[in-house]
C-alpha cells in the first residue's frame, strides 16, 4: 500500500514539475516575443506641402501623406512609425545617414533617386505637375511661354529635376530659382512677382488659395503624371515588402481613395488600385 502511494505521488510530482516547466518555457517565449515584437521606425516628412504634410492650425502635423502612414502603421502591428519633420531638402541626406528610415513626401522615381535608395513598388497616388503663375498672370500659357521668366521650384524636388532637364534638353532659356522655406518662399515670390511662375500641383495651388490667399492659377496640360511611392535604403526590403501588403489592403478597403479625396480634391489613386 505505501508502495503504491510513493508510487502515485512521484507521478504526480513528476506531472506538476513538467506544467511548471511548460508553463515557464511558456513564459519565456511570450517575454521574448514581447522584446521582439515591434521595431520603431522614424518616418522623415515635411511641414511645407499643403494637403500632403503639413501643421493644421492646432499645430498638428498632418495631410494626405501623413494619414496614409498613420494607416499603414495601424496594420503593421510589429512596427511602431513615428515622425520625423524637416527641410524637404535635407530629407535624402537624413534617409542616407541613417537618421530616419523612410520618407513621405510624394516621392517620384528619378535616376538619382533609384541609383541610391529603395522604392516601395506599391504607388500610392498620382502626382501631376504642372506650370503655375500669379491668377493675373496672361502672358504664361504653357512651359514654352518660360522663356526668359523666373521659374521658382524647391531644391532636389521632381519639379526642380523636370525643370534643369526641360531647360538643358530644350535650350529653353528659363531662370530656376530655388526656393529657401519651401511652400511658404514660393507662394510669395509669385504673389509679388518675384517669380514668374512655379511647378506644382493642382491640390497645392487649391489649398493655398483657400488658406493663404496665394493668388494662383495653373496654366497649360500637365507636365507629368508620375506615380508616387515612398523611399527607404537598399536595405530596407523586409520593411519595404510589409508598406506594400498593407497598401494592397487599404486600397482594396477603399482607404487610399478616400483619404485622397479628402485631402486633395479627387482620387489621385485611380488607375493603380
Amino acid at each position: 500500500m505505501k508502495k503504491t502511494l510513493l508510487i502515485v505521488m512521484a507521478l504526480l510530482l513528476t506531472f506538476l514539475g513538467a506544467c511548471s516547466s511548460e508553463e515557464t518555457t511558456s513564459t519565456a517565449k511570450s517575454g521574448d516575443s514581447k522584446d521582439k515584437e515591434v521595431q520603431k521606425i522614424i518616418v522623415g516628412t515635411g511641414t511645407q506641402f499643403p494637403n500632403i504634410c503639413f501643421l493644421d492650425s492646432n499645430g498638428k502635423l498632418t495631410g494626405y501623406d501623413v494619414e496614409l502612414v498613420r494607416q499603414i502603421d495601424e496594420k503593421l502591428p510589429e512596427y511602431e512609425f513615428e515622425f520625423k519633420t524637416m527641410e524637404f531638402s535635407n530629407l535624402l541626406l537624413s534617409l542616407e545617414t541613417n537618421k530616419i528610415d523612410f520618407v513621405a513626401h510624394q516621392m517620384e522615381v528619378n535616376d538619382e533617386r533609384e541609383e541610391k535608395f529603395l522604392f516601395n513598388k506599391e504607388p500610392y497616388n498620382v502626382f501631376p505637375l504642372q506650370v503655375t503663375v500669379h491668377q493675373d498672370n496672361n502672358d504664361i500659357h504653357s512651359i514654352k511661354d518660360l522663356k526668359g521668366k523666373k521659374a521658382i521650384v524647391s531644391a532636389t524636388s521632381n519639379s526642380a529635376v523636370f525643370l534643369e532637364k526641360y531647360n538643358k534638353e530644350n535650350n529653353a532659356g528659363i531662370e530656376i530659382v530655388y526656393s529657401g522655406q519651401g511652400a511658404d518662399d514660393t507662394k510669395n515670390q509669385i504673389k509679388t512677382g518675384r517669380a514668374d511662375a512655379t511647378i506644382t500641383t493642382p491640390f497645392a495651388v487649391d489649398f493655398l488659395n483657400k488658406q493663404a490667399d496665394a493668388q494662383q492659377k495653373v496654366v497649360g496640360e500637365p507636365l507629368l503624371n508620375s506615380k508616387v511611392y515612398f523611399l527607404l535604403r537598399k536595405d530596407e526590403t523586409p520593411l519595404q515588402k510589409r508598406i506594400d501588403e498593407a497598401l494592397v489592403e487599404l486600397k482594396e478597403e477603399g482607404v487610399v481613395s478616400e483619404l485622397s479625396k479628402k485631402w486633395l480634391g479627387a482620387d489621385y489613386s485611380v488607375g493603380f488600385k
